[in-house]
């Protein structure tokens, strides 16, 4: 039962927003469903140790818990860089989720919105970061096709169609309806220091 909802969600997903919601591979899953509306989210932590800084180029090499190691910029919006040390653990929370739901009667403007944050540590603290953003998509429903339990929208960039597998959801859509996809994403970083012996 989950997978067919998933497909509609990710599918819904992928039409109508850009960017498009990419569910990360391990973590937890969660997914609510109710009368007209059907979400999920999903959570990764991760941890890696810092093996290599470089100060000019501010490039931070990362060894995962699998031993890969990968490179990251810290920008200038990473404050306090000069804390960090090699041994420190860098530990990341990412959480994605993504909300549709059904407008019957339609009324709302057709449209893309989005709205974000970011906010990092204060001086003299260890360095970390949070952000987050939220993007809200609105689409006319311009054809249902019950044979196939397909639904047209029409998104502010494209039309859109793709298969609604719940039965019970599929028979409260109608044309002139609209489609409502949040999609929304978090992310927290923090460092610990490297533990001493």
């Amino acid at each position: 039962m989950l997978k067919p909802l998933l497909v509609a969600i990710l599918a819904c997903a992928v039409l109508f927003a850009s960017p498009v919601a990419t569910f990360a591979q391990g973590g937890g899953m969660v997914v609510e469903k109710a009368p007209g509306k059907v979400g999920a989210a999903h959570t990764v932590n991760a941890s890696a140790t810092i093996t290599a800084i470089d100060a000019k180029t501010r490039n931070v090499t990362l060894k995962g818990p699998e031993g890969k190691e990968f490179v990251v910029e810290a920008g200038p919006e990473v404050k306090n860089f000069a804390q960090l040390k090699v041994g420190d653990q860098v530990d990341l929370q990412y959480v994605e989720a993504i909300m549709v739901e059904l407008k019957k009667g339609g009324g709302a403007p057709v449209a893309r919105t989005e709205q974000g944050g970011v906010a990092t540590a204060k001086p003299g603290a260890k360095p970390g970061a949070m952000a987050g953003r939220r993007v809200t998509v609105v689409g006319d429903v311009i054809d249902v096709d019950a044979k196939n339990q397909l639904v047209t929208v029409k998104g502010p960039q494209r039309t859109v169609e793709f298969e609604v597998a719940d039965p019970d959801q599929f028979k409260m859509i109608a044309k002139g309806d609209q489609i409502e996809v949040t999609y929304s994403e978090a992310m927290a970083v923090s460092v610990k220091p490297k533990a001493k012996k």
